[in-house]
């Protein structure tokens, strides 16, 4: 099909016998050698009245201005599937790519959506995420976009037929319309002739040769009285909750929306339409800007496609610098603008990176010119929604609109809104019916699975993130010993730094030998030359570390006569001593509190190494082990004494937990079910509490901080920063 007189789908039906006969191998001159037997048998067993099919290959007429086809000849050698021809505007020679995913993307040519080449002209890295790695926030705006949009989605898209003419019908409709006007000219006219206008709502419609896809909003068909069902005219008609953009003389459209509205138009034009101009609606002034569509347009457009499509297959683009854009952007938490643009700055060993082959992308100068600027918090410090921790045997987890509904029993025990909820962690016999999986799977709320003792064995979650590219990295990136060595370096001297920072903070007199040793561990660590070297020095550190933790226990004041008077001896049989650190199990109420504080980590940890899209079971400190998620640990290095070990000797200190709330099984001592209450309330006051985050110098909770090194230690992997820098705290 010739690319400049683009044909309806009909046209390309009744073309289709001349094509699909050369493909199957099928010529004039072999036809009828292989039916000839067929043809005999069948003038037996018709009616009398005889019919004759003869299949005949003849060349097309061609239209003026148009290039005559070839005819296919009967030595002609059969085509098996043959390719598409290349579009010129938009294909161009290139050497051949190693690369996997442009081979793929060449191979499965995916049509890009009309919306997401909006997005690519607002923002190419948004594009990216959005179209490329499929990720989508909502934000206020989208939800308000939504809702204008729900009146326009509920059409049904139906669209009068474009009107065609054949060669001798368009001459003859041309000689009356000249003979028509000389007619006009002299006389008034006598009828009313002007074409009635339907609109159609919710179109959606695609164009191979643009190999983009559009659902219109609506569309005004342009029809002749004496025929409803034909379109003489369309014109595409979009709606926007914004403003125009104020020019010189009158309202002028966004580049976005010309971008939106052109390829509607070109869209409709492809599939037999005659479309001269687009309309956008703006609501926010109530006024409708039009766009002729023009060579220069359309040209604007097919370049813009071009780009979007090399875009698709090489890396991410670089993130804009200070634009005001990312203000208003809901993907502004993913993308870090300002915090990739500020950590791509730091030097890094080039070898190291030529070797492990991580792709380095070169920050644009305006970033160079910017870099003494502080990154901007364009996150929000806390998130709103809270984990719901369930522990007590024998609750029932239901739904019912939105709301879950635990239950003991037939006695309602609380009823929760899902949007207030961001995880649902069960510990022990706890039911959960169907229902409610599926409620929670579909507004991407994880469920974790606990035992009653705190193991974290499991967890259910929906598809939130389908994008396998970040996980492609994370599995090639794993199999090199040097880029491992390289990030396991970086994740124990975070711990090693925050174990030593943890300690002049609280202990009652901080040695300073200790601390002095945990310093130079925290250095042993960045030059280790092996992972088994690496764990070595781990493990003298934390053995150093402990020895000290019982000086950061204060039970009793400081002053002497203040103790409190113990009423029940029987409590002496637990105290809050420690010595050495213990677990599986723990035997004593300390280490129970730390090994249920490291299990609710370690559940953070993987949560939010999956929301970024990373597969928590792959890591490059820990080692892989069936049902370990060794990425989550890898991430919870630095956060143990941050968060877990704080929150043990906050409960400790501030008496929210006593040696009344445990109880001991075996060797294996456990807290009670209101003191593991206490213990999460405690441990998620620690998760939102609020720290100025020493890279960025913004407030931000700890909850938040765990997502945003996850998402660091992301584009690290990509290349897009140079090095992974653990959160130590000052």
């Amino acid at each position: 099909m010739n690319d400049q007189n683009p044909s309806a789908a009909s046209e390309n039906r009744l073309s289709e016998p001349e094509s699909s006969l050369t493909s199957r191998g099928l010529s004039p001159g072999t036809s009828g050698a292989r039916t000839g037997s067929e043809r005999q048998s069948r003038q037996f067993t018709t009616e009398p009245k005889q019919l004759k099919i003869v299949v005949r290959v003849a060349p097309t007429e061609t239209l003026p201005g148009e290039s005559p086809k070839p005819v296919a000849e009967g030595a002609a050698p059969p085509i098996l599937n043959p390719p598409p021809l290349p579009d010129a505007n938009l294909q161009t020679s290139t050497p051949l790519e190693t690369s996997e995913r442009k081979a793929r993307a060449e191979s499965e040519p995916q049509q890009i959506p009309a919306r997401m080449l909006n997005e690519f002209v607002y923002c190419q890295r948004l594009f990216y995420y959005e179209f490329v790695e499929g990720v989508f926030v909502e934000s206020v705006d989208t939800v308000r976009g939504g809702a204008i949009h729900q009146r326009v989605d509920s059409g049904s898209g139906a669209l009068p037929a474009a009107k065609k003419k054949s060669k001798p019908e368009k001459k003859k409709a041309e000689d009356e319309t000249a003979t028509l006007a000389a007619v006009t000219s002299t006389e008034p006219e006598a009828q009313n002739t002007e074409p009635e206008t339907i609109h159609s709502r919710s179109v959606q419609m695609g164009s191979e040769r643009l190999g983009v896809v559009a659902k219109m909003d609506l569309v005004e068909s342009k029809t002749e009285k004496e025929d409803l069902f034909t379109a003489v005219e369309v014109c595409p008609v979009d709606y926007k909750a914004g403003a125009p953009k104020e020019g010189e003389e009158a309202n002028e459209l966004w580049d976005t929306d010309k971008m939106q509205l052109g390829l509607q138009a070109l869209i409709l034009r492809d599939n037999g339409y005659n479309c001269n101009e687009g309309v956008i609606y703006y609501r926010a002034t109530k006024q409708r800007v039009r766009l002729p569509i023009t060579p220069e347009l359309e040209n604007w457009i097919l370049q813009k496609i071009a780009e979007a499509k090399r875009i698709v297959t090489g890396p991410i683009p670089a993130p804009l610098v200070h634009s005001p854009k990312c203000v208003r952007c809901s993907l502004a938490p993913v993308c870090l603008p300002d915090e990739t643009r500020m950590l791509a700055q730091t030097t890094i060993d080039v070898s190291m990176r030529e070797k492990t082959g991580v792709p380095t992308i070169e920050p644009p100068e305006d970033s160079r010119r910017l870099t003494g600027e502080p990154p901007r918090r364009l996150i929000a410090a806390r998130d709103d929604t809270r984990a719901l921790y369930l522990n007590t045997p024998g609750y029932r987890v239901g739904c019912k609109d939105e709301v879950l509904v635990v239950k003991e029993k037939d006695r309602v025990i609380e009823e929760v809104r899902m949007r207030d909820v961001s995880h649902v962690a069960l510990f022990g016999n706890i039911q959960i019916s169907t229902q409610a999986i599926q409620s929670l799977c579909e507004q991407e709320i994880p469920v974790t699975y606990f035992s009653m003792g705190g193991w974290f064995y499991g967890i259910t979650r929906g598809h939130s993130l389908k994008n396998v590219f970040l996980r492609i990295e994370q599995f090639r990136l794993a199999r090199d010993e040097m880029m491992c060595l390289s990030l396991a370096r970086q994740f124990v001297h975070g711990k090693i730094r925050n174990h030593r920072t943890l300690l002049m903070r609280n202990h009652l007199e901080p040695p300073e030998a200790i601390i002095g040793k945990l310093k130079r561990a925290s250095e042993d660590a960045l030059v280790a030359t092996s992972i088994e070297e690496l764990l070595g020095i781990e493990g003298a550190a934390a053995s150093q570390y402990f020895q000290q933790f019982s000086g950061m226990v204060k039970v009793e004041d400081d002053l002497p006569g203040l103790e409190m008077p113990i009423k029940d001896n029987k409590q002496l049989a637990f105290n809050f001593n420690f010595s050495n650190r213990n677990r599986r199990p723990p035997t004593d109420p300390v280490n129970a509190m730390l090994s249920l504080a490291y299990s609710m980590l370690s559940k953070d940890c993987t949560l939010a190494a999956l929301a970024v899209g990373f597969d928590p079971y792959l890591g490059f400190y820990h080692q892989p082990r069936f049902g370990r998620p060794a990425l989550g640990l890898d991430l919870m290095e630095e956060f143990r004494p941050l968060i877990a070990e704080s929150t043990v000797l906050s409960c400790i200190n501030n008496r929210v937990v006593t040696e009344k709330d445990f109880v001991r099984a075996g060797q294996a001592v456990n807290l009670t079910a209101p003191g593991r209450k206490r213990f999460f309330q405690t441990y998620e006051q620690r998760m939102s509490s609020l720290i100025t985050h020493p890279l960025f110098d913004y407030k931000v909770s700890y909850r938040r901080a765990l997502e945003l090194q996850a998402r660091l230690l992301a584009k690290t992997l990509t290349g897009e920063i140079s090095e992974y820098i653990p959160l130590m705290t000052r």
